[in-house]
């Protein structure tokens, strides 16, 4: 398995993350930095990681390089946020659902067993009405749409991977409507979104819920290419 992990400026976080994974048995990480202004990085190296410089910039663009690395082994794929509010423990209920014959495994805070301790309500209204629509057009049943805790077997990445597009935080919402438009086998289990541990989020809520919203309608209007 590879855990990969975009980093950009998370000097404060990545030491707890990278130490709570670990602490439970993965070792295989791979961090793509977003080219850190502070010492992320240098600490990400003392735990013996893989760190990848990315080469453009945003978080979709920084998962689609990862997807292509030499660096990425193993038969499953974990994708988890730097900023200590994804609990590596949950990757364990992610392994499981893929072991059962899921191709994507996708957390969620709105079923049961699952919350967010870090939304704000403007946060909690866009992505409500962002996954309304979603669910609405593109004829999915998902619960959670912008959050980006997720496992993959390495064949669903080899086949989502040549269609994914986007540079930033809609790169989860493209993610989890193509793969339903490929028929891969998504999964939802719960997830418990806990407090940023430290620094602030670099999303901007209303400049990407516009961009999560562009993606989703060019999901339901074009096909997979």
């Amino acid at each position: 398995m590879t855990v990969i992990i975009p980093t950009l400026n998370e000097e404060k976080n990545i030491a707890d993350v990278l130490m709570e994974l670990r602490s439970i048995g993965l070792s295989n990480i791979l961090v793509i930095d977003g080219n850190s202004k502070d010492r992320t990085v240098r600490i990400a190296k003392e735990f013996d990681v893989n760190v990848v410089r990315q080469n453009g910039k945003g978080k979709g663009d920084a998962l689609r390089q990862a997807f292509s690395c030499d660096e990425l082994g193993g038969d499953m794929i974990v994708i988890m946020d730097a900023d200590g509010s994804m609990n590596p423990k949950e990757i364990l209920s992610f392994i499981e659902v893929l072991e059962d014959g899921a191709d994507l495994v996708k957390g969620s805070r709105f079923i049961t067993g699952g919350r967010s301790e870090d939304m704000t309500l403007a946060r909690r209204i866009g992505n409500r009405l962002l996954l309304l629509a979603t669910n609405l057009l593109c004829s999915t049943n998902y619960t959670d749409l912008c959050y980006g805790f997720a496992a993959f077997r390495r064949d669903a990445i080899e086949k989502l991977h040549p269609h994914l597009q986007s540079k930033n935080f809609e790169i989860e919402a493209e993610m989890f409507i193509k793969a339903d438009k490929l028929d891969l086998k998504v999964k939802e289990v719960p997830s418990v979104e806990l407090r940023r541990k430290s620094g602030k989020s670099n999303l901007r809520a209303y400049h990407d819920g516009y961009r999560i919203l562009t993606t989703i309608i060019h999901g339901v209007f074009s096909g997979i290419d």
